[in-house]
């Protein structure tokens, strides 16, 4: 199991992003521009910003996709983006409806049960599994990301995602 080092860290915050979910889920293309926009902002300073731009871009596209998927058309979306040393937090709010936090919450628990690799597998390799199921699970794979679950209000819901991306370019 990880160990969560990134609680108590003072992240200083880059950019903040809102956008009302009726915009945001009108074309499934804001994912990838926003995403690609934000992480050329963000990685103007790393040691490889082309290298960090593409992993930060990916990821981020990841859970933009997760949450248009969420079909809310109502409120807002909100994306802030966060630096501590090598690592960016990426704090991600969308409406979701009340019954789906349970959902979300059991998916966010399943990344700690500490055996994520043999579980990515088997969830990419079988078509049932719920694609949040594997972006989650591929993002704490494939980036070494921490992700937390913070409920912002009775229809939203947050997911902080800490990525140590410049510790995977080394």
């Amino acid at each position: 199991m990880k160990q969560d080092v990134t609680k108590n860290m003072a992240f200083k915050q880059l950019l903040n992003l809102e956008m009302e979910m009726a915009t945001f889920t009108a074309d499934w293309l804001h994912c990838d521009q926003l995403s690609n926009y934000v992480a050329r902002v963000v990685s103007h300073d790393r040691h490889d910003p082309l290298r960090h731009s593409n992993l930060l871009s990916s990821a981020l596209n990841e859970l933009l996709e997760m949450s248009f998927r969420s079909d809310a058309k109502d409120g807002e979306l909100i994306c802030g983006f966060y630096r501590h040393q090598h690592i960016e937090r990426i704090e991600l709010s969308f409406p979701c409806p009340s019954q789906q936090h349970r959902f979300y919450s059991a998916l966010v628990e399943g990344l700690k049960d500490g055996n994520t690799l043999a579980s990515y597998v088997d969830i990419i390799a079988d078509e049932t599994s719920p694609i949040e199921q594997a972006v989650l699970m591929g993002l704490t794979v494939n980036y070494d990301a921490e992700i937390e679950l913070r409920f912002s209000s009775a229809e939203a819901l947050t997911f902080v995602v800490d990525l140590p991306l410049e510790r995977l370019l080394n």
